[in-house]
């Protein structure tokens, strides 16, 4: 018993040095961490940081609470209009909701409480990109008219997508743009110049598909200093699936509506042969093989030799008339009209100057159901068309040649 007093006494007197060694004069130098200790010091985070230049102005601006929650967000041109902006159920997360300008100076302040109890303030200016230039888009059917917001087209209407300015950076501008559809099916690009892009999925597309396109090109840099000025979108559907096949071979179109042939109607395509205009060049009368669209549908259209320069009445092939039931397929002039001069020619031989004659009766049915976007197949007169020689004319472009979309 006696031994036993004695080691605890002992155990006791070993303690008092380690206790003394935590105190001095009093006052404890260590204690157990808290909760607010271990949960860290509040803060706030702003992205763009501060004194960043060159800002995209279509990156959103960010603020985000670290053991804190946000009372305030302002964000806005320094001396000028705010940004509106978001702010998440946990109040930890704020974001901008509207595009900034380009060019500018912004100012962000973000106020918070601490779960510590304490404020937490923080600000951060930033200058926006300003650009050398920036430049639009406009959606097409074709050269001569815009692709319009619920219109209905053909089954081979192209998607053309029209820069204002030349992009130094395709890549970008490509990738700036979206195409979709319902049904979804995949589709590629083709430059046709440096400013036009046309964009087709491998086949022709089928009745009933709805189609979005959408250029998120606002803040985007599309080289050298040029920026997207804004987006742009239009959303259209393709009707039937109507379909002109003209064989020189025969001197018949074929017509099919959804797949079944309705009509077979005799022609006369342009005729061989060329004229030498004033400038020594040569304008040459056969049609263009390939796949064309239909780009337009007038009632009446003025015609004349002088537009390739025959001006002189007595050449043979002089001509100055109004046409009727035309419908355009190709930027230099060719089109499917009502032709009752040459109904003695149709389904035998070639007499036009490139257009597609057909009788009166046959150009009535074709101007009342042919629509924009609507392909003309032209097979076997030997002179194949150009990319830029009609808005069908990248359905020839092998579809390996083509750029996938981004």
């Amino acid at each position: 018993m006696r031994r036993r007093t004695i080691i605890a006494t002992a155990a006791v007197a070993a303690a008092g040095p380690l206790l003394a060694a935590c105190q001095r004069e009093g006052k404890v130098l260590w204690k157990a961490p808290s909760e607010m200790d271990r949960i860290g010091p509040p803060s706030l985070t702003i992205t763009p940081v501060t004194d960043a230049s060159d800002v995209s102005p279509r990156e959103p601006v960010t603020v985000t609470a670290v053991n804190a929650t946000l009372e305030s967000v302002a964000l806005g041109i320094e001396g000028g209009a705010s940004v509106a902006g978001e702010l998440d159920a946990g109040r930890t997360t704020w974001r901008s909701s509207e595009p900034l300008a380009y060019g500018k100076s912004y100012r962000v302040t973000a106020r918070g409480m601490g779960a510590n109890g304490k404020p937490v303030e923080q600000t951060v200016v930033f200058k926006t990109v300003k650009p050398a230039a920036t430049t639009s888009v406009n959606f097409q059917a074709n050269s001569l008219t815009a692709l319009h917001n619920g219109d209905e087209y053909g089954v081979a209407q192209v998607v053309i997508v029209r820069f204002g300015q030349t992009p130094a950076d395709r890549q970008a501008a490509l990738a700036a743009i979206k195409v979709t559809s319902e049904p979804a099916v995949e589709g590629r690009w083709y430059w046709v110049d440096s400013r036009t892009a046309h964009y087709r999925p491998e086949n022709f597309w089928a009745k009933g598909t709805k189609v979005t396109a959408s250029a998120q090109l606002y803040g985007v840099h599309l080289g050298k200093g040029v920026y997207g000025a804004q987006d742009k979108s239009v959303s259209f559907s393709i009707g039937a699936s109507r379909i002109a096949i003209a064989d020189n071979a025969t001197h018949y179109m074929r017509i099919l509506v959804d797949g079944e042939q309705v009509k077979n109607v005799p022609i006369s395509m342009g005729k061989n042969g060329y004229v030498v205009t004033s400038d020594g060049s040569k304008v040459y009368f056969p049609t263009r093989s390939g796949t064309h669209v239909v780009m337009t549908r007038e009632p009446t259209v003025r015609m004349t030799s002088a537009s390739y320069g025959v001006i002189d009445p007595n050449d043979p092939n002089f001509y100055d008339e109004t046409i009727s039931l035309c419908c355009r397929i190709s930027y230099s002039g060719e089109f499917v009209h009502s032709a009752p001069w040459s109904v003695w020619a149709q389904g035998k031989q070639n007499v036009s100057h490139g257009c597609i004659n057909v009788g009166p009766d046959n150009a009535q049915w074709f101007f009342d159901n042919f629509r924009l976007g609507d392909p003309v197949i032209v097979q076997g007169t030997g002179r194949p068309q150009a990319i830029g020689d009609s808005a069908g004319a990248v359905w020839d472009v092998p579809w390996a040649q083509m750029i996938p979309a981004a």
